[in-house]
């Protein structure tokens, strides 16, 4: 199975992104305000639809939204790589989409050892600390210990995605 452009249309708009005119700029991912083009660039720099600009990476005459969506594409591959690895069961396009997106923004190691990835392999799981794989999936909507609205939405879109 392979990430949809449906999964990614709903990327997108889930990481959001930051043009000047039809270019792509880079912003601080924190407050995801521009960065000048002469300031140095602030921890979690990043361009396009949330790619952490790594060293030795330049952008800062901007990018196209080509050049935005092959980055994507690339960052997402360790996601995709983590669904087909830790997720045993047979699922449908939509699920794996949904999976793809969470683990995206998770990253691996959250993705792996999370309940959500416990009650999709095993039907039989039970938490009681998250009752139904729901509550499991919206769980992880919090940074820092504080609930944070934008993830809450996103967790939401991507329920919904899984389930539709």
């Amino acid at each position: 199975m392979n990430f949809s452009n449906n999964g990614m249309n709903l990327l997108k708009r889930l990481e959001g992104c930051v043009k000047s005119g039809d270019k792509h700029i880079i912003y601080d991912d924190k407050t995801a305000q521009p960065v000048g083009t002469k300031k140095p660039l602030p921890d979690g720099a990043t361009i396009g639809y949330g790619h952490l600009i790594k060293s030795g990476e330049d952008f800062r005459k901007g990018i196209d939204e080509a050049r935005a969506t092959e980055l994507l594409r690339h960052d997402i591959v360790a996601a995709e790589r983590a669904v087909r690895k830790y997720v045993c069961v047979p699922i449908t396009q939509n699920q794996y989409d949904a999976l793809v997106i969470f683990a995206y923004n998770l990253g691996d190691a959250n993705f792996a050892n999370s309940t959500v990835v416990k009650y999709i392999n095993d039907p039989q799981f039970h938490s009681d600390k998250y009752p139904t794989l729901k509550s499991a999936w919206m769980a992880w909507n919090k940074s820092s210990g504080r609930e944070i609205v934008g993830l809450t939405r996103r967790r939401i879109q991507e329920w919904e995605l899984f389930n539709g």
